[in-house]
């Protein structure tokens, strides 16, 4: 019944085959007192494997059409991590952006990009903390035929303001600069999908842990979102049925 009519009665219309196109599955859980723990986290997560069936896998069940999560930045365990990996010591939790990035497979490719993110950092008053190698595990996840050839290499990116005394919003205005101009720049260029570059998110704020992944994969895959220091007071989980375009790593979702 798409419309609201019932027996001459109105009443309300709750299915129109117009919104069969509404497919993906999302889900958002907070504390509301702000309160950061990993069970936000890992309650986001089961609610996301709950959602399976809200998107979409290719003839490869293990190949999926996208999932992802939003959480605030977890401070504490990147100043840990960051500390165990590399002995890098970060400033204070609101003076500094991460994000994850996706680069090209290839390694002329990819130190091409770094480079020019590099340039890019400084040419916006930025200074770079460091690149992390993401910790992933394609095997433990069991990761599809499909998703494995368009996985791209996946880093993290640390940076600061070179002056510290600028407020957060303006370090936040400065990292979505940074964001859409090396998309811009890059992406320019013309390189092949697989061979793409993309910033799935740069803030002081918030990180996105995403791919072209099942719902049970991304826990897998990333291993940060189930290391008991990841800690948030908010999550938002997004699983993608992709229905006028293609699965790709980047197309995944939260956006």
């Amino acid at each position: 019944m798409s419309g609201a009519q019932y027996r001459g009665m109105n009443v309300p219309a709750f299915y129109d085959s117009s919104w069969e196109h509404e497919n993906c599955g999302v889900g958002f859980i907070a504390n509301i007192k702000g309160r950061r723990s990993h069970s936000i986290v890992a309650d986001a997560l089961v609610m996301l494997h709950r959602m399976d069936h809200r998107g979409g896998c290719g003839c490869e069940a293990n190949t999926g059409d996208g999932a992802g999560i939003l959480t605030a930045k977890p401070h504490e365990f990147y100043l840990e991590k960051l500390a165990e990996e590399s002995q890098v010591q970060l400033p204070g939790k609101d003076q500094y952006g991460c994000g994850v990035v996706f680069l090209p497979t290839e390694e002329t490719q990819r130190r091409h990009c770094i480079n020019e993110v590099n340039h890019l950092i400084d040419d916006i008053g930025l200074r770079l903390i460091c690149w992390r190698e993401m910790p992933t595990c394609p095997d433990a996840a069991d990761l599809g035929l499909a998703a494995r050839n368009a996985m791209p290499i996946i880093q993290q990116l640390f940076v600061a303001a070179k002056d510290d005394q600028i407020s957060q919003a303006e370090l936040e205005r400065r990292l979505y600069m940074l964001r859409k101009r090396a998309a811009h720049k890059l992406n320019a260029e013309g390189l092949p999908r697989e061979k793409s570059f993309y910033i799935c998110s740069m803030s002081t704020r918030v990180v996105v842990y995403k791919g072209m992944l099942t719902t049970q994969q991304l826990p897998v895959f990333y291993s940060d979102l189930v290391d008991p220091r990841y800690k948030s007071h908010l999550a938002m989980v997004h699983s993608r049925f992709s229905t006028n375009t293609l699965p790709s790593w980047d197309r995944a979702q939260p956006l």
